[in-house]
This record gives C-alpha cells, sequence and structure tokens, in this order.
C-alpha cells in the first residue's frame, strides 16, 4: 500500500473517531472547565491519549496541507482546556 492509500485510510478513521467520540467529549471538557469546575482522573487521562495520539499523527497532518487548519483548532480547544483546568486548579 503506497503513503497516499494509508494517509487515507488512517484520515478516515481519526475523523470519525473525531466525530462521535473525541470533540463532544473535548465540548464536554471545555464547558466543564469554563464552568470552574476541575478535571478528574478520567478527564486527565483521556487528555493524555488525545496528546500521545497528536504525536503519532503530526506526521501525516504535516504530510497534508489541507488538515492543518482543523489541526490547529483542535489544539487551540484542548489548548484553552488545559489552560483553564490549570487556573481552576489554582483557584481551588
Amino acid at each position: 500500500m503506497n503513503q497516499e492509500a494509508e494517509d487515507r485510510g488512517l484520515a478516515e478513521v481519526v475523523l470519525e473517531r473525531l466525530e462521535k467520540e473525541r470533540l463532544p467529549r473535548a465540548i464536554d471538557l471545555k464547558d466543564k472547565v469554563d464552568a470552574g469546575a476541575r478535571l478528574d482522573d478520567m478527564d486527565i487521562a483521556f487528555l493524555e491519549r488525545v496528546f500521545a495520539d497528536t504525536q503519532d499523527l503530526k506526521p501525516m497532518v504535516e504530510r497534508h496541507p489541507e488538515y492543518h487548519a482543523l489541526a490547529a483548532r483542535l489544539m487551540e480547544l484542548y489548548e484553552h482546556i488545559t489552560a483553564k483546568a490549570l487556573e481552576n486548579e489554582k483557584a481551588g
């Protein structure tokens, strides 16, 4: 299988997971921290998985400029969640 076909298959899986699992959970976490709550162990484990997956996907995203804007927006979302969670920890 060539790199393009492999990337296309991986992108399909990642985008489906993003739509059905990751994005809804991330939005819930954003709402949670925006309301002043702290992240629990399951929330932190989720973010750790997301960040590990992000590192694994980085080469594919770099090869495909069409995913750059999406990846940037997702990273902004996760950065907001972690920054706000840290702020909540310090305040609480």
